[in-house]
């Protein structure tokens, strides 16, 4: 089990370091301010959504504690390393977007595995990974751009946080409910399936 829960950390730390270092590049799209962050953040509420509904709140919770301090940790470093050419040496803007992903990390999949979770219990699978997408991402944005890029030395982001949150965030429902959401039915089904084939070989 524990070899289970470690290889879904992985991919919540491995999501979360690609975001981390896609949302220190802006762009602008049809005179929006943005990141690319925004292609790769909802991948973070699906990855938990699946955990949550496949192995439990008690083992999602898990995989949440085995996630956070690594993908602080590492995003970190791959953002040094990637947009400064070094690994040490504490860079006030990396430091404090590891940080701010760090917190937005938690508070939004905690909030995910104690609030959410109830509308799992409804027939239909669409409706929690929506919801939770919905309101989870406008929780997560807002706190990270806030703890992210407030008053940082980066005045670019610094100016245009409020606006690159909000463009962020309807990027993220947006990608969550055409792209995300699919994907999560079509995955949920055949994990599904398969947990459902391996318990006939077992018995």
């Amino acid at each position: 089990m524990y070899s289970k829960l470690i290889g879904i950390a992985l991919i919540h730390i491995f999501v979360i370091c690609l975001s981390n270092v896609l949302v220190q590049h802006p762009f602008t799209l049809l005179n929006f301010h943005t990141t690319w962050g925004a292609f790769s953040y909802p991948l973070v509420f699906i990855c938990t959504d699946l955990t949550t509904r496949l192995i439990g709140a008690i083992e999602a919770r898990k995989v949440i504690y085995f996630a956070m301090l690594p993908a602080l940790i590492l995003s970190f470093f791959i953002s040094n390393w990637f947009d400064h050419g070094y690994l040490w040496g504490l860079n006030l803007i990396v430091f404090r977007i590891a940080l701010a992903s760090f917190l937005a990390y938690v508070l939004g999949q905690l909030l995910d595995i104690f609030f959410f979770q109830k509308l799992r219990h409804y027939g239909r699978w669409w409706v929690a990974p929506s919801i939770a997408s919905i309101f989870g991402n406008i929780l997560d944005t807002f706190c990270f751009f806030f703890i992210a890029f407030y008053h940082s030395n980066n005045l670019y982001l610094s100016t245009h946080w409020v606006e690159i949150a909000a463009v962020d965030l309807g990027f993220k429902i947006l990608i969550s409910l055409i792209s995300f959401i699919p994907l999560y039915g079509f995955l949920l089904n055949w994990l599904t399936r398969q947990r459902a084939f391996a318990n006939l070989k077992i018995i």
